[in-house]
């Protein structure tokens, strides 16, 4: 499978963006898409994850820092993961990785995820 990554830009403290993820290719019947992101000088993190099963997404993960302001969804229709943040503060600055699991099990551990789309810059001024 291959991922493309889009919407990332430049927004205010305060302000939504909505970042997508689109898998192109075959993939396993259980798999997970999840959202890393790298800051200036931090390591990559998770942001979010999401377990599908034939594309009928489930289960998720976040990260303390961003639950409540941002949400990971699915469409199957377009094999496409989303990626919606509110609530942005200038913490939220980064590069914004989506990544593919060839398993069904949520994980927050980056070595355990087996394609990287291309990563998509988010700029929060304040």
């Amino acid at each position: 499978v291959q991922l493309q990554a889009s919407g990332g830009g430049l927004v205010e403290a305060g302000g939504s963006l909505r970042l997508s993820c689109e898998a192109l290719g075959r993939t396993t019947s259980s798999y997970v898409v999840a959202w890393f992101r790298q800051g200036p000088g931090k390591e990559r993190e998770l942001v979010a994850a999401i377990k599908a099963i034939r594309w009928s997404f489930g289960n998720t993960l976040y990260a303390d820092s961003v639950k409540g302001r941002f949400t990971i969804s699915g469409d199957n229709a377009k094999n496409t993961v989303y990626l919606q943040m509110n609530s942005l503060t200038p913490e939220d600055t980064a590069v914004y990785y989506c990544a593919h699991r060839y398993s069904g099990i949520l994980t927050s551990l980056e070595s355990s995820y087996d394609r990287w789309g291309q990563g998509t810059q988010v700029t929060v001024s304040s």
